[in-house]
């Protein structure tokens, strides 16, 4: 099956190679989806992206594996409703809640400059009431390996350094698999390549 793989803001495509390769192996096709969110408005990503989508559906079933921001920009891509769906998605760290370390990393006029419209975003509440559902199934996963206590900005709440646990749920009934990665580099976490994969091995 056809597997696009997402990367997060901080992120390029590279990030997601190792996770790519993992999943050649089980069989899968995949293609990275890239960005630059400091050349490119959120809107102009999430379009192009959609366009992505709809010749990929037109051609069969695809899923879709996102990290971090990645999720954000395949709800939005796929909210018009005239996308083909995807059979699944697999979103990892993508903070689906308003991330609490957003509006203050933007009060950093290098995050502006390297994030414009998608670091916004993160900080804007009525962006997020915005954001609908994903109309397919979807599996997500948070790192736990983030500092917590009286001097971490999350407090005693679990998170994997960037995105609190939290954050992750799309619906407040939504289960989440915890494993012990940071946010930044959990693609490559052997236990995140195995939950993808065993994601994706229903459609097989």
């Amino acid at each position: 099956m056809q597997v696009v793989l997402i990367h997060g803001l901080a992120r390029t495509s590279l990030s997601l190679i190792g996770l790519a390769r993992y999943l050649q192996q089980s069989g899968h096709t995949t293609e990275l989806f890239g960005y630059f969110a400091c050349a490119e408005s959120f809107d102009a990503i999430a379009q192009r992206l959609g366009q992505r989508f709809q010749a990929l559906g037109a051609h069969g079933p695809y899923a879709v594996v996102a990290h971090s921001l990645g999720g954000i920009l395949t709800r939005f891509a796929l909210g018009s409703g005239a996308v083909p769906p995807p059979v699944h998605v697999v979103m990892l760290g993508t903070p689906n809640q308003p991330p609490r370390l957003a509006p203050l990393a933007w009060r950093l006029m290098p995050f502006q400059w390297l994030t414009g419209q998608c670091g916004l975003n993160l900080t804007c509440t009525q962006f997020y009431r915005a954001l609908p559902p994903l109309p397919t199934p979807y599996t997500l996963v948070a790192g736990t390996q983030g500092f917590t206590g009286p001097f971490s900005p999350f407090g005693d709440d679990i998170n994997d350094g960037i995105v609190a646990l939290c954050e992750i749920p799309i619906t407040p009934h939504d289960p989440v698999i915890q494993v012990a990665a940071w946010h930044t580099f959990m693609m490559n976490h052997p236990q995140v390549q195995d939950i993808v994969g065993a994601a994706l091995a229903a459609y097989d």
